[in-house]
């Protein structure tokens, strides 16, 4: 946007002899204590005529740069403003074959933006200077720059050039691919801007290194979900249950259910049927009557439907003729009322359900420093978990979900909070696992 604006600073600051054209090579500035530039002491009228040359095209690639003069510490060159890029920009295509460096761009787009204070890591504390140079000798409105220390993230890295190197080996879909920890890929994933506030001030600014587990960040967001993302039942690995001792009914019977359970008195409703057929996790559901810990779908033991009022009791395992793979389960209802005990787990169910795809995310790399050399001597892309992304096509949802928009958020009873994808299309909803309920030690 400021391409033209910073071009006519440039000029100026040759005209004002504090910037002068260079012919040294990088090859040349390698090492330590590089040789100083000869060109220093350019004539201004020959530095304005080679400017305008390495405008127009007519010196090559690496052949000249603009310099400012900036008496730095000692053995320190002076900074690059410019270089020749024979390459279209996405914004402005074949117009410039120049362009900007950041450490000249920086403060004079703060400038122009009227910022007011200019927020920086601590490897740009030794640009400070540079900063308040290049505003003080144009004379234009200068910002103040503030350093603090960065907040590293484990098991992940937030350099532009490895995300960039990332998405090239397609180990990675884009910068919003929800495995990453750019602020477009959280919020694809479904973070809560709240969360990530809330996250950044439990950490507090610092000029200390810090390095967090991903665990405290989901953390943050699972305490904003739990109060702001309505529930509803899925079912990602389902099994067909039929109740035999519920008639076929020409509609459904209704459920009213509320989105927040935990106060149900001041919650918002929802309306989900119940036929004689229903879904339930393949996981709910044992043949194996031996596992004493087990408490959902046995041979021996029946199981509650949530807020259903009923619990199923097992009468058939139905198996495909073909592969001995299990078809179906036929079961018996029995009003909770009834029950002389009372069953030992609910189960989450749908019926007549939405079906949707759903996508599952682990950590993108092995190593909590994937950039360490010492931990992954292979590189941070050897350390890449390719196994970091499921996609589940056939998961089944319940109707309440069926008009949601992008980025909107549920809580899937028992399962996990997960928020709508962008690449959801009308009849084929696409959800992103964005924390699982409990954290890594099992806690909710």
């Amino acid at each position: 946007d400021y391409f033209d604006e910073l071009y006519a600073f440039a000029v100026t600051l040759i005209k004002k002899d504090l910037a002068y054209i260079c012919h040294q090579r990088p090859e040349e500035l390698k090492g330590f204590n590089p040789p100083p530039s000869p060109w220093r002491t350019r004539p201004i009228e020959e530095s304005l005529a080679l400017f305008e040359a390495m405008k127009s095209g007519k010196l090559a690639e690496g052949e000249a740069t603009l310099r400012m003069k900036i008496t730095l510490e000692e053995g320190k060159q002076d900074p690059v403003a410019y270089r020749i890029k024979m390459a279209a920009h996405h914004r402005t295509g074949n117009k410039w074959c120049i362009y900007p460096t950041y450490d000249f761009t920086h403060c004079l787009v703060d400038s122009l933006e009227n910022i007011t204070h200019s927020l920086c890591t601590k490897e740009f504390q030794t640009r400070r200077s540079a900063y308040y140079w290049l505003c003080n000798s144009l004379d234009v409105y200068c910002p103040v720059q503030w350093e603090y220390s960065r907040l590293n993230v484990n098991y992940t890295v937030v350099s532009k050039r490895k995300i960039a190197k990332l998405i090239s080996e397609r180990i990675v879909d884009d910068w919003d691919d929800p495995r990453l920890f750019t602020l477009t890929a959280l919020r694809r994933r479904g973070f809560p801007s709240l969360a990530i506030n809330n996250f950044c001030a439990l950490m507090g600014l610092t000029v200390a290194s810090a390095v967090v587990d991903p665990a405290m960040l989901e953390a943050s967001v699972r305490d904003v979900l739990n109060v702001t993302a309505p529930r509803a039942m899925a079912v990602l690995s389902p099994i067909r249950v039929l109740i035999t001792n519920m008639a076929n009914q020409i509609t459904p019977t209704y459920i009213e259910i509320p989105d927040f359970p935990s106060d149900p008195a001041n919650s918002a409703k929802h309306m989900v049927p119940l036929e004689k057929e229903i879904f339930i996790e393949r996981e709910d559901f044992k043949e194996d009557t031996t596992d004493s810990n087990f408490r959902r779908l046995t041979p021996k033991q029946i199981v509650g439907l949530r807020h259903a009022g009923y619990a199923i009791e097992l009468k058939e395992v139905v198996r495909d003729p073909a592969t001995g793979e299990i078809d179906h389960l036929e079961v018996i209802r029995h009003p909770i009322e009834s029950l002389k005990t009372k069953p030992k787990a609910f189960i989450h169910w749908v019926s007549v359900p939405l079906t949707v795809e759903v996508r599952l995310y682990e950590r993108l790399f092995n190593h909590k420093n994937p950039e360490d050399p010492n931990e992954v001597p292979g590189g941070f892309l050897s350390d890449c978990n390719l196994d970091s992304k499921t996609t589940l096509t056939n998961a089944l949802v319940d109707v309440s979900v069926k008009y949601a928009q992008p980025f909107q958020q549920f809580q899937f009873e028992r399962v996990g909070f997960f928020s709508v994808d962008t690449d959801s299309r009308i009849g084929k909803l696409v959800f992103n696992r964005t924390v699982s309920l409990k954290d890594s030690a099992g806690k909710n």
